[in-house]
């Protein structure tokens, strides 16, 4: 395969699967590095970039086998080579990977949301698009006992609906929802998108369209996958990965999970992280690496106009000291 450089058309990374959002910018934090770990494979846009700009051995975990399978297929030259390879798992549980034991990394990649391709794939429910089931399972294969988006909407109650509406979608009115999805569900239960697209206009007014569908959909998804919970729990667990030097690149999707990673990183950029009235530090008294750029980095206007639905995206990175 031909290698392009770092600053080359996104296009060149993009499949029938999936178009991989920020995938120049990612080639320049991580292009080039001896070891990556891509937490989220996705289509492989990102591990196929990564490859490409001189990555010696990259390692990816996806939790949904159909990525895995169409990921293993596009980047088999690269496995032959003994340059990729890929795990059916959690990034958030590594630790219960036997094959990653112990292993660290000069990058490590997560990208937050989830593929064209299982949005566009009806049977996933991930869509807002008629008649489409509400079940929003990243892993369905394995995790059988993950409930469904339908079964939290027939079965929380209305205190915990609204918590989900309001933290995961940013929705003011969750209340109101959370009383409209208790309502219908009384006389019918919830089992396709349609169901969810009409308590939604029920509640919030008919003038509600496919920015608010695509929000309150994904405040679902996040619920039904623990995605807020496992973020918190593996931040830590994978800067334990890096090696000195290693940069670890974050791109997320959501306001609460683009908040966490950015707390995190500039907690561990801090110097003391000790309460500000506190006399004596107690704390480590050091920073623990580097926060690049001060901003989150996000799609620049061509790619906003090649793919809409990096909109949201917000790439944020840090670097681990030299020193451990």
């Amino acid at each position: 395969m031909s290698a392009p450089s770092p600053g080359v058309d996104g296009f060149t990374w993009d499949s029938a699967y999936h178009a991989p959002v920020l995938a120049r910018e990612v080639v320049d934090l991580l292009g080039g590095r001896a070891s990556v770990l891509d937490g989220t494979l996705g289509g492989g846009g990102h591990a196929l970039a990564l490859l490409e700009a001189g990555v010696e051995r990259l390692i990816g975990i996806d939790r949904d086998p159909d990525s895995l399978d169409a990921v293993r297929a596009r980047l088999s030259p690269f496995a032959a080579q003994g340059r990729f390879h890929a795990f059916l798992g959690n990034f958030a549980n590594i630790e219960e990977i036997p094959s990653l034991s112990g292993q660290r990394f000069s990058g490590i990649l997560l990208d937050l949301g989830i593929s064209s391709h299982q949005i566009d794939d009806p049977t996933r429910g991930f869509t807002f698009r008629e008649d489409a089931p509400l079940d929003m399972r990243m892993d369905r294969g394995t995790a059988t006992d993950v409930p469904t988006a339908a079964e939290l909407l027939n079965t929380l109650d209305e205190h915990s609906l609204a918590a989900i509406f309001r933290e995961y979608g940013d929705e003011r009115r969750a209340h109101r929802l959370a009383r409209e999805v208790v309502r219908r569900r009384a006389t019918r239960p919830f089992a396709i998108s349609d169901d969810f697209v009409g308590a939604i206009r029920g509640a919030l007014g008919p003038r509600t369209g496919p920015g608010d569908f695509a929000r309150l959909f994904q405040s679902l998804r996040i619920a039904v996958n623990d995605e807020i919970t496992a973020l918190e729990h593996a931040l830590p667990v994978l800067r334990d990965r890096l090696l000195p030097g290693g940069v670890m690149a974050i791109i997320g999707y959501h306001s609460g999970e683009d908040r966490l990673v950015k707390h995190a990183f500039r907690e561990w950029s801090s110097v003391c992280i000790c309460p500000p009235k506190q006399p004596i530090c107690t704390c480590r008294g050091r920073a623990l690496g580097t926060l690049l750029g001060r901003k989150a980095t996000t799609p620049a206007p061509d790619e906003l106009t090649r793919n809409p639905r990096s909109r949201s995206a917000r790439l944020r990175s840090f670097k681990l000291s030299e020193e451990t």
